[in-house]
């Protein structure tokens, strides 16, 4: 599918629809545990497509140095920071901590600004104050 739209809408779906499974998967299982779980079935299949579809080989076209990348950010993202996630997701309420680790494009937006060197604009700074007005406001 080449819509951009559709795909976002698809992944908004996807990721709402996720942390209702977390939660109750994270009933009685440690988030470690459920982690490596996660990690386990999605490493399987992703091996299983990539494998299956040939296009295993494409995996050794990728640059050493995008690779790496592309490797932090599988471990901030996939392990740490869901790792965290399922922390606050066994503490908390799905309705607080879901829209709180939602709010990362307020990290990306300083982050992208301050190392990428990417333009700042008056919409990108709204953004940021929105996103933090949302946050504060979750909190009461």
């Amino acid at each position: 599918m080449s819509n951009p739209y559709f795909m976002a809408a698809l992944a908004m779906l996807f990721w709402g629809l996720a942390p209702i499974f977390g939660k109750l998967g994270l009933a009685s299982a440690p988030p470690l545990a459920a982690l490596t779980i996660r990690s386990l079935v999605i490493s399987t299949i992703l091996l299983g497509v990539t494998v299956g579809t040939g296009q295993w080989k494409l995996l050794l076209q990728v640059p050493l140095r995008e690779a790496s990348f592309l490797a932090l950010e599988g471990i901030c993202a996939a392990l740490l920071g869901q790792l965290a996630y399922y922390h606050a997701l066994k503490l908390g309420e799905v309705s607080l901590v879901a829209p709180i680790v939602a709010a990362f494009p307020f990290v990306s937006i300083l982050l992208a600004v301050a190392v990428l060197g990417e333009q700042i604009s008056a919409a990108k700074i709204l953004a940021a104050v929105l996103i933090s007005a949302g946050i504060v406001l979750l909190r009461y």
